[in-house]
């Protein structure tokens, strides 16, 4: 509370020093606790949280953490020209400008491209763990040029699509063209060449790789997945989908071992939960539903007049 002269002391106590409490913005009175005051500058941090995730450990307003794959990785702060007129100017009647370090090329192409691959992750629900690998992959093919001529983009993706498959979630390039809209010739050429350039190896996606993602989209229970895991499985085994992609082999699979169960799928819903044409796991099936005895466990109870004839 302000006196006559305004200066603010506590009327109950007008000697007691005042306590300033930086988080609230008060001023209160040391001997009684009373708030005397408000709208003191706050100097501490202000806690809210930038972060681009939610988890972050620290929330104040600092801006995102600094990236150790930029090549830059000091914080410099770029000061613009001053808009009032008492400025001191050298001889030359030039405006003197301080700290006025500019981002590299390399360095504002490192950051977008991390930003698509963020962009692309969380489309496909993909954790930090394989965004950070496709963020030093990238980082590596960009710092080595090992893809000239080839669009960023395309780097990108391809980029994520080795990432998956490295840590040991396999997207198809597909399902990676889905979301870069980069033609799937594009990514197969940046893929060949950046696996000879880094001199890496990635594991071959198999028809099991793609089953459980797919009967968790399609809401199908543990047995069904077992089921086609084993069908698949033994396909690809006896040979019966030569040149076949794993994902139509995967698809056609769940499509027996849930005509083999109380849930039957179409062809159509299983293309909206797999991606893949019905067509395409027509010509499959083909291949597959004659063998059909050899396909299922040998424990398994299968009546065969359960399943379509194509």
């Amino acid at each position: 509370m302000a006196t006559g002269g305004g200066m603010i002391q506590c009327p109950n106590h007008p000697d007691a020093p005042l306590i300033d409490d930086d988080h609230a913005g008060d001023q209160i009175c040391s001997e009684c606790g009373l708030v005397v005051g408000d709208r003191v500058v706050n100097v501490g941090p202000e806690w809210q949280n930038f972060s681009h995730e939610a988890d972050n450990g620290d929330p104040s307003r600092v801006g995102a953490t600094e990236s150790i794959l930029l090549n830059g990785t000091d914080l410099t702060t770029m000061i613009g020209p001053p808009s009032g007129g008492n400025v001191a100017l050298p001889d030359s009647g030039a405006a003197v400008y301080k700290n006025q370090k500019k981002m590299s090329t390399s360095d504002k192409t490192l950051i977008k491209a991390f930003a698509k691959i963020r962009t692309m992750a969380d489309r496909m629900n993909l954790g930090k763990a394989i965004i950070d690998r496709a963020n030093h992959l990238f980082q590596q093919v960009h710092n080595g040029k090992h893809l000239k001529g080839h669009s960023t983009d395309a780097s990108v993706a391809t980029c994520l699509h080795i990432a998956c498959r490295q840590e040991g979630v396999p997207q198809s390039f597909d399902d990676v063209c889905a979301v870069s809209n980069i033609h799937i010739k594009e990514i197969g050429r940046c893929f060949k060449l950046i696996l000879e350039a880094l001199k890496i190896t990635v594991d071959i996606i198999t028809t099991t790789n793609f089953i459980p993602r797919f009967c968790g989209n399609l809401n199908l229970g543990f047995p069904i997945e077992t089921i086609a895991t084993h069908i698949g499985r033994k396909a690809v085994e006896l040979d019966i989908v030569p040149g076949r992609s794993p994902i139509s082999v995967a698809a056609t699979a769940i499509f027996m071992a849930s005509h083999a169960s109380d849930k039957q799928l179409t062809k159509k819903e299983l293309g909206v939960g797999t991606g893949v044409a019905d067509v395409t796991i027509r010509t499959v099936y083909k291949l597959m539903h004659p063998r059909a005895a050899e396909l299922f466990p040998e424990n398994f109870n299968l009546d065969l007049t359960k399943l379509p004839r194509s």
